[in-house]
């Protein structure tokens, strides 16, 4: 298990912190951690997914920021190196989101995304 590198980075923002943290408290487990994902599928390529979890696995890299721990495995975070991870609320509905530098569509829902 490793620790991030600079230039492979993730950034969670304070909000996504927050609802993490409510998460945790909501599931009375102080020791999960926000799971970020990527598969192929979606309507754009790949597609974003989000969970929680308490356990790493041998090719985690974990992100620790605003008291939270985010995983991401390192097939994934080459896929979303220098991306954001937030937390939105909109009149549609609350949901994380990735703002990702690498991607060069996504789809209208924000959920995939393509190369």
């Amino acid at each position: 298990m490793a620790e991030a590198a600079t230039d492979t980075r993730l950034n969670l923002t304070e909000s996504a912190a927050k609802r993490v943290q409510f998460l945790m408290k909501a599931e009375g487990n102080p020791n999960l951690m926000l799971r970020v994902s990527v598969s192929g599928g979606g309507c754009s390529g790949f597609q974003y997914g989000f969970s929680l979890d308490e356990a790493r696995n041998d090719d985690d890299i974990l992100f620790e920021q605003h008291g939270v721990k985010l995983v991401v495995d390192e097939a994934s975070l080459d896929l979303l190196a220098g991306s954001n991870v937030d937390y939105v609320e909109e009149l549609v509905g609350a949901a994380f989101r990735i703002t990702n530098p690498n991607a060069s569509s996504t789809c209208g829902c924000g959920s995939s995304f393509s190369l």
